[in-house]
Order: structure tokens, then C-alpha cells, then sequence
């Protein structure tokens, strides 16, 4: 499970890379994997600290954390 964990962040990651800011609904939209493992793979990316996640409205806004 860890390993098909690590493989859907690296899709999220190529995914906000590509298109920016999204929100939660578009983000699993555009990830061909279950949700559970698309939000087990943002929680894993968000306490690394690579991943922003806000509370947007009934949503959520999602975007890669830039480097400073």
C-alpha cells in the first residue's frame, strides 16, 4: 500500500505542476486513481510539506508549496 501511495503523490505532483492551483473535486477528477488513495497520497504530500491544502468554501483549494 505504501508503494501505490508514494506512485498517486507523484501523479498529484505532476499533476499541480502542470495545472496550478485546483481544487480538491478537479484534482481527483484528474487523477485516474480511487479517491481514498488520491487523499491518503495529498495527506502523505501535505506533511512533508509539499502541498498547500485550504479550506475553500464546500471545497478545497490544492497547489504546490514554493520554495523559498
Amino acid at each position: 500500500m505504501i508503494t501505490e501511495i508514494g506512485i498517486v503523490a507523484g501523479d498529484i505532483w505532476h499533476y499541480l505542476d502542470q495545472h496550478g492551483e485546483v481544487t480538491l473535486s478537479e484534482l481527483l477528477r484528474g487523477i485516474d486513481k480511487s479517491r481514498d488513495n488520491v487523499l491518503m497520497s495529498l495527506g502523505w504530500l501535505a506533511r512533508e510539506g509539499h502541498v498547500v491544502v485550504l479550506k475553500a468554501g464546500l471545497d478545497y483549494k490544492v497547489y504546490l508549496r514554493k520554495n523559498t
